[in-house]
C-alpha cells in the first residue's frame, strides 16, 4: 500500500458528487467540539504517514540496491493484509479498534469487485516504478497529472462536465508539468512515462470507487479488504512474468539477507496501510477546507525536505514548473471546495 497512497483518492470530490464518499462526510463541528490539539494531532499524524510513505519507498527504490519495485509493492500489500485482519480481529473485544469491520472474502462480492482492483494495482505499481526513476523533488510534477485526467474521465465516464475555473486549473497543473520536464536535470523518460500513467489509474480510481462502493455496503474498510486480498493475488503472478522474481534469486544479493533491510520493508507496509487510517481520521475530525490546504502544504514539504535529503539538484526551469503545478493543484482544490460549499 505504499504508494500513494498519499495519493489513493479516498473521498469523491473529484468523482461523481451525487453519491456517497469513500469516506465518512467531513466533519462540521466547531473548533470548540474536536479540539484544537485534536486537530493538530490528526493534521500532523497525516503529515508524517504521508511523507514517510514517499521516502521510505525512494529509499527502498533507489537507495537499498534492490531494483524490484513490483515485488516491493506486493510484499507492502501483504504487510497491509496483516494488518486488515489483526486490526479487524482486535476490533471485536476492543472498540478502539472498531472502525474495521471483521474481514471477508465473498467470492462474488470479489468478482464485482475485482476491476476496480486491476486499477488499483496499477496505480500502486506505476506509482513505486516512477519513484524508482524520478527524483522526489521532481516526483509530485511527475504524478501531477491526476487532476487532468480526474476531468477527462468524469467527462468520459459520468458525462459531467467542468467549471471553467477548474479548467483554468487544470491548465496550469499542465503548464507545469510541461515546464518542469523540460527543466529536469536527472530526466527520465520512464519515470514520466510511469508518472503519467500513475496519474491516470489514480483518476480512475476515485471515480471507480463511486461505483463499487454499492457492492461493499458503502464500507470503505470492507472495500479496503477486497481490494488488497485481490491485488496480492493479483499482482503475485506478474512479478513472476516481469523477471523480478527470477532476478532476485539469481542475483542472491546481500541485501536479501538484511534484517534491516527487511524491518524496512515492513515499516513501509506499515506506513502504507497508515495512510488510510491518516485519512480516515482527517476527513472525520477536520473540514475539506483542511484537506485541501493539507494536500498542497504536504507537496511543498515534501518537495523542500527531498531537496534537503536527497540533495537533489534543481533547476531554474524545475523549480518553476515545480511552483507551477503546486499552485496548480492547490488552485483547483479550492475551486473545488467553493463549488462543493455552494451546493
Amino acid at each position: 500500500m505504499g504508494t500513494k497512497h498519499d495519493d489513493i483518492p479516498l473521498s469523491s470530490r473529484d468523482g461523481d458528487e451525487s453519491q456517497k464518499s469513500f469516506l465518512p462526510a467531513p466533519a462540521t463541528q466547531s473548533k470548540d467540539q474536536n479540539g484544537v490539539s485534536l486537530i493538530v494531532a490528526v493534521v500532523s499524524f497525516y503529515f508524517a504517514i504521508s511523507l514517510s510513505v514517499v521516502f521510505l519507498n525512494k529509499i527502498i527504490m533507489s537507495g537499498s540496491d534492490f531494483p524490484y519495485p513490483l515485488f516491493v509493492t506486493w510484499y507492502q500489500l501483504v504487510v497491509a493484509l496483516v494488518l486488515l485482519v489483526v486490526w479487524a480481529h482486535l476490533g471485536k473485544t476492543n472498540p478502539t479498534f472498531s472502525i474495521i469491520p471483521p474481514y471477508e472474502c465473498d467470492v462474488e462480492i470479489a468478482k464485482r469487485v475485482a476491476p476496480l482492483t486491476f486499477v488499483y494495482v496499477m496505480m500502486l505499481a506505476l506509482n513505486n516504478l516512477c519513484l524508482k526513476y524520478v527524483e522526489v523533488t521532481f516526483y509530485q510534477v511527475a504524478r501531477s497529472l491526476s487532476i487532468n485526467f480526474t476531468i477527462l474521465f468524469t467527462y468520459l465516464i459520468l458525462g459531467k462536465t467542468t467549471s471553467r475555473p477548474a479548467l483554468i486549473a487544470c491548465g496550469i497543473v499542465f503548464l507545469g508539468f510541461a515546464i518542469g520536464s523540460y527543466g529536469e536535470i536527472n530526466f527520465s523518460w520512464a519515470g514520466v512515462l510511469y508518472g503519467v500513467g500513475s496519474s491516470a489509474f489514480v483518476a480512475l480510481y476515485g471515480i471507480y470507487v463511486q461505483k463499487t462502493l454499492a457492492v461493499v455496503d458503502n464500507n470503505q474498510w470492507k472495500l479496503l479488504h477486497y481490494n488488497t486480498t485481490l491485488a496480492i493475488l493479483f499482482l503475485f503472478p506478474v512479478v513472476f512474468m516481469s523477471g523480478e522474481f527470477t532476478d532476485m534469486i539469481n542475483a542472491s544479493m546481500d541485501v536479501m539477507y538484511s534484517v534491516n533491510f527487511w524491518i524496512l520493508m515492513t515499516i513501509t507496509g506499515v506506513t502504507g496501510f497508515g495512510i488510510n487510517i491518516a485519512m480516515f481520521l482527517q476527513v472525520k475530525y477536520t473540514s475539506a477546507l483542511t484537506n485541501t490546504i493539507c494536500g498542497t502544504a504536504k507537496a511543498c514539504v515534501q518537495t523542500v525536505l527531498a531537496a534537503m535529503i536527497f540533495q537533489n539538484p534543481i533547476s531554474g526551469m524545475n523549480a518553476l514548473g515545480i511552483l507551477l503545478a503546486l499552485f496548480g493543484s492547490s488552485y483547483y482544490g479550492w475551486v473545488r471546495y467553493q463549488e462543493r460549499m455552494s451546493k
